[in-house]
Protein backbone atom coordinates (compact mmCIF):
# COMPACT_ATOMS: atom_id res chain seq x y z
CA UNK A 1 0.00 0.00 0.00
CA UNK A 2 2.62 2.50 0.87
CA UNK A 3 4.53 1.64 -2.47
CA UNK A 4 1.48 2.32 -4.31
CA UNK A 5 1.48 5.84 -2.37
CA UNK A 6 4.80 7.24 -3.36
CA UNK A 7 4.41 5.36 -6.39
CA UNK A 8 1.35 8.11 -7.20
CA UNK A 9 2.87 10.47 -5.45
CA UNK A 10 6.06 10.27 -8.07
CA UNK A 11 3.66 10.58 -10.98
CA UNK A 12 2.42 13.80 -9.65
CA UNK A 13 5.58 15.13 -9.22
CA UNK A 14 6.60 14.18 -12.85
CA UNK A 15 3.63 16.09 -13.81
CA UNK A 16 4.52 19.26 -11.95
CA UNK A 17 7.40 18.61 -13.74
CA UNK A 18 6.61 18.48 -17.23
CA UNK A 19 3.33 21.44 -16.55
CA UNK A 20 6.49 23.89 -15.83
CA UNK A 21 8.45 22.89 -18.58
CA UNK A 22 5.72 23.12 -21.12
CA UNK A 23 4.94 26.49 -19.86
CA UNK A 24 8.04 28.56 -19.06
CA UNK A 25 6.99 31.46 -20.45
CA UNK A 26 4.44 31.93 -17.73
CA UNK A 27 5.29 32.36 -14.19
CA UNK A 28 3.25 29.94 -12.39
CA UNK A 29 2.24 28.47 -8.96
CA UNK A 30 1.94 24.46 -8.83
CA UNK A 31 -1.13 23.05 -6.81
CA UNK A 32 -3.49 20.37 -6.34
CA UNK A 33 -7.28 20.19 -7.06
CA UNK A 34 -8.80 19.30 -3.47
CA UNK A 35 -12.64 19.71 -3.96
CA UNK A 36 -14.74 19.05 -6.82
CA UNK A 37 -18.26 20.54 -7.37
CA UNK A 38 -20.34 19.37 -10.31
CA UNK A 39 -23.60 20.10 -11.47
CA UNK A 40 -25.96 20.81 -14.44
CA UNK A 41 -25.35 24.35 -13.76
CA UNK A 42 -21.97 24.85 -12.60
CA UNK A 43 -18.46 23.09 -12.36
CA UNK A 44 -16.06 24.16 -9.96
CA UNK A 45 -13.09 23.02 -8.48
CA UNK A 46 -10.93 24.02 -5.80
CA UNK A 47 -7.28 24.27 -5.29
CA UNK A 48 -4.98 24.11 -2.47
CA UNK A 49 -3.18 27.17 -3.49
CA UNK A 50 -4.66 30.74 -2.41
CA UNK A 51 -3.69 34.55 -1.98
CA UNK A 52 -0.15 33.55 0.09
CA UNK A 53 1.13 31.58 -2.87
CA UNK A 54 -0.19 35.03 -5.25
CA UNK A 55 -3.02 33.70 -6.09
CA UNK A 56 -5.74 36.07 -7.70
CA UNK A 57 -9.65 36.23 -9.34
CA UNK A 58 -8.81 36.08 -13.18
CA UNK A 59 -5.72 33.81 -13.02
CA UNK A 60 -6.30 31.12 -15.56
CA UNK A 61 -5.52 27.40 -14.54
CA UNK A 62 -4.08 24.56 -16.14
CA UNK A 63 -2.81 21.07 -16.21
CA UNK A 64 -0.56 19.10 -18.43
CA UNK A 65 -3.00 18.65 -21.13
CA UNK A 66 -4.54 22.10 -21.57
CA UNK A 67 -7.07 25.13 -20.29
CA UNK A 68 -9.01 24.06 -17.13
CA UNK A 69 -10.30 26.89 -16.27
CA UNK A 70 -10.14 30.35 -14.15
CA UNK A 71 -9.86 31.56 -11.06
CA UNK A 72 -13.05 33.08 -9.68
CA UNK A 73 -12.58 33.36 -5.76
CA UNK A 74 -9.14 33.19 -3.63
CA UNK A 75 -8.80 32.13 0.07
CA UNK A 76 -5.36 32.73 2.31
CA UNK A 77 -5.06 29.59 1.13
CA UNK A 78 -7.42 28.17 -1.20
CA UNK A 79 -8.93 29.05 -4.76
CA UNK A 80 -11.74 27.90 -6.42
CA UNK A 81 -11.76 27.82 -10.19
CA UNK A 82 -14.49 27.67 -13.02
CA UNK A 83 -13.87 24.99 -15.02
CA UNK A 84 -14.30 25.28 -19.15
CA UNK A 85 -16.85 22.82 -18.71
CA UNK A 86 -19.12 25.95 -16.95
CA UNK A 87 -18.91 28.56 -20.00
CA UNK A 88 -15.85 30.18 -21.22
CA UNK A 89 -15.01 32.61 -24.61
CA UNK A 90 -12.12 31.14 -26.58
CA UNK A 91 -11.12 30.98 -30.03
CA UNK A 92 -9.11 29.08 -32.50
CA UNK A 93 -6.12 30.26 -33.93
CA UNK A 94 -7.49 30.96 -37.22
CA UNK A 95 -11.69 31.23 -36.84
CA UNK A 96 -12.45 32.58 -33.43
CA UNK A 97 -15.50 30.24 -32.15
CA UNK A 98 -16.88 30.53 -28.64
CA UNK A 99 -16.48 27.78 -26.73
CA UNK A 100 -18.84 27.16 -23.92
CA UNK A 101 -20.10 24.50 -21.24
CA UNK A 102 -23.07 22.24 -23.00
CA UNK A 103 -26.15 21.44 -20.27
CA UNK A 104 -27.22 18.90 -22.96
CA UNK A 105 -23.40 16.92 -22.35
CA UNK A 106 -21.51 18.20 -19.51
CA UNK A 107 -18.33 16.68 -20.57
CA UNK A 108 -18.42 17.97 -24.22
CA UNK A 109 -18.00 21.71 -24.97
CA UNK A 110 -20.14 23.37 -27.47
CA UNK A 111 -18.55 26.25 -29.56
CA UNK A 112 -20.98 28.78 -31.61
CA UNK A 113 -20.35 31.67 -33.65
CA UNK A 114 -18.74 29.75 -35.88
CA UNK A 115 -17.89 32.45 -39.12
CA UNK A 116 -19.60 31.47 -42.32
CA UNK A 117 -16.19 31.33 -44.24
CA UNK A 118 -14.52 29.45 -41.57
CA UNK A 119 -13.72 25.04 -42.30
CA UNK A 120 -14.25 23.81 -39.13
CA UNK A 121 -13.77 19.88 -39.55
CA UNK A 122 -13.83 16.82 -36.85
CA UNK A 123 -10.60 16.51 -35.51
CA UNK A 124 -9.62 20.12 -35.63
CA UNK A 125 -7.83 21.36 -32.27
CA UNK A 126 -9.24 24.38 -30.66
CA UNK A 127 -6.90 26.57 -28.40
CA UNK A 128 -7.28 29.91 -27.16
CA UNK A 129 -7.28 32.80 -28.71
CA UNK A 130 -5.83 35.22 -26.30
CA UNK A 131 -8.89 37.35 -26.92
CA UNK A 132 -11.21 37.81 -23.98
CA UNK A 133 -8.89 38.74 -21.62
CA UNK A 134 -8.64 35.59 -19.10
CA UNK A 135 -6.60 33.12 -21.40
CA UNK A 136 -3.53 33.69 -22.80
CA UNK A 137 -3.04 32.65 -26.53
CA UNK A 138 -2.04 28.87 -27.35
CA UNK A 139 -3.44 26.91 -24.98
CA UNK A 140 -5.23 23.66 -25.90
CA UNK A 141 -8.58 23.69 -25.15
CA UNK A 142 -9.82 20.34 -27.05
CA UNK A 143 -10.42 18.77 -30.26
CA UNK A 144 -13.71 18.44 -32.82
CA UNK A 145 -16.01 15.77 -32.29
CA UNK A 146 -18.79 16.61 -34.44
CA UNK A 147 -19.71 19.76 -36.35
CA UNK A 148 -23.88 20.26 -37.19
CA UNK A 149 -24.92 22.12 -40.03
CA UNK A 150 -28.26 23.69 -39.83
CA UNK A 151 -30.44 25.39 -42.16
CA UNK A 152 -28.62 28.52 -41.76
CA UNK A 153 -25.09 28.80 -41.89
CA UNK A 154 -24.68 31.20 -39.21
CA UNK A 155 -26.34 28.83 -36.82
CA UNK A 156 -23.94 25.68 -36.81
CA UNK A 157 -21.94 24.53 -34.30
CA UNK A 158 -19.29 22.04 -33.26
CA UNK A 159 -18.96 19.65 -30.25
CA UNK A 160 -15.25 19.86 -29.01
CA UNK A 161 -13.92 17.54 -26.03
CA UNK A 162 -11.92 19.28 -23.74
CA UNK A 163 -8.26 17.87 -23.78
CA UNK A 164 -8.30 17.70 -19.99
CA UNK A 165 -10.05 14.72 -18.07
CA UNK A 166 -12.13 16.57 -15.19
CA UNK A 167 -12.96 13.60 -13.78
CA UNK A 168 -9.47 12.92 -13.11
CA UNK A 169 -7.79 15.69 -12.96
CA UNK A 170 -5.36 16.35 -9.92
CA UNK A 171 -2.98 18.52 -10.09
CA UNK A 172 -3.26 22.29 -12.23
CA UNK A 173 -0.66 25.06 -12.67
Amino acid sequence: REFEIVKSENETLKEYVNLKDKYTEYTTVPGYVINKSTSNYSNIIVINIGKNDGIEVGMPVIANEGLVGHVISVTDSTAKVQTILDTSVVGTARDSVVVKGNLENTFMLKATYIPTTATILEGDKVETSGMGGIYPKGITIGTVKQVTNTKNLTNRYALVEPAVNFNKLETVL
